[in-house]
């Protein structure tokens, strides 16, 4: 048995997790593989709410992936993972391992919940966008709750297609060309019954069209609810300063690292999971400056407040920052 990942040290976002075992692996499609991790006793594993996901380390770094399960009593976690060769190694680790290999896994966490108080639920999906998604359904199918589904995807390249018309049946509709899937949208958009939630996942252009539209058509903030499974590239940014006031020390930022990895070769031990600007994990509180918010977890009157500071991503406007840390 190969274990690999369980010999690096232990990456902050998986802190206290789960050590499981490869025990299924699936082609999906020719780029997207399914992974199912088990406890190697057999025991039950911690239960989630719909649309979780989890961090999976592979070496020193760690990445987070949709469950595509139900999160009711599960004995198994599934992914899948999109292969990205000239990405951050990630994906291509996800894809090189094997069954009977161990690996460290955070517990399930979740940014992507179902409304409760939602009358309906549309999703949207797009490519391997589709993996929070089909959590949802067989959640709904569970519970009877009222569900939809509007996949997009590429002409025999749709990963969890089959999964999703047996989930689904004529609850979803599909799509392999943009022209008519954007003439559905309009339709769905414009005659939804009162107390639809709509829920979008895929790539960040892909997802601005759904919600622009859904703005435009008078869809409250609150019943639009969105994840995306890649954040843009950023530019470098500027250098800056930052003064952890606490703490007592300076530190300077170079443009093109972080300030969470500037904080990370400092000793500093910030909660991270994503590491892109979606999940909230990196939350840090600013005493003094203006961050450059480059996020897509606060809220626009949060970012307006300037108190907080996700610190995989932002950064500062001023030359220093001040940090309560």
């Amino acid at each position: 048995m190969t274990v690999t990942a369980l010999h690096a040290t232990i990456h902050p976002a998986v802190a206290g997790g789960l050590h499981l075992e490869v025990t299924d692996i699936s082609v999906q499609t020719a780029s997207v593989t399914s992974i199912t991790f088990s406890d190697p006793s057999g025991a039950p594993l911690p239960c989630y709410v719909p649309g979780s996901h989890l961090v999976v380390q592979y070496g020193d770094g760690a990445n987070a992936y949709s469950l595509t399960g139900s999160g009711s009593a599960p004995s198994e976690y599934t992914i899948s993972v999109l292969r990205v060769e000239d990405g951050a190694g990630g994906s291509m680790a996800m894809h090189r391992l094997a069954i009977g290999e161990r690996v460290l896994v955070s517990r399930p966490r979740s940014a992507f919940a179902p409304a409760a108080t939602a009358t309906h639920h549309l999703l949207i999906a797009a490519g391997i966008g589709i993996t929070p998604m089909l959590s949802h359904s067989r959640a709904a199918a569970e519970w009877g709750v009222a569900t939809s589904l509007i996949y997009v995807h590429r002409p025999r390249e749709g990963p969890h297609v089959l999964d999703a018309r047996e989930v689904l049946g004529p609850a979803l509709t599909e799509f392999t060309d943009r022209v008519s899937f954007r003439k559905e949208l309009t339709e769905r958009l414009s005659n939804q019954r009162l107390g639809t939630h709509l829920y979008v996942c895929g790539p960040a252009a892909f997802m601005e069209t759904v919600l622009g539209q859904a703005r435009e058509l008078g869809w409250p903030k609150g019943r639009l609810h969105s994840e995306p499974f890649g954040a843009a590239e950023l530019d470098p940014g500027q250098p800056f300063t930052v003064n952890l006031a606490r703490s007592g020390i300076m530190l300077d930022v170079p443009a093109g690292v972080s300030l969470l990895e500037t904080l990370e070769k400092a000793g500093k031990s910030i909660p991270n999971m994503c590491r892109k600007g979606v999940c909230g994990e990196c939350a840090l509180p600013v005493r003094r400056g203006a961050p450059q918010h480059r996020d897509l977890y606060l809220s626009d009157q949060e970012k307006a407040a300037n108190t907080t500071i996700m610190c995989c991503v932002s950064r500062s406007l001023d030359h220093e920052m001040e940090l309560d840390l």
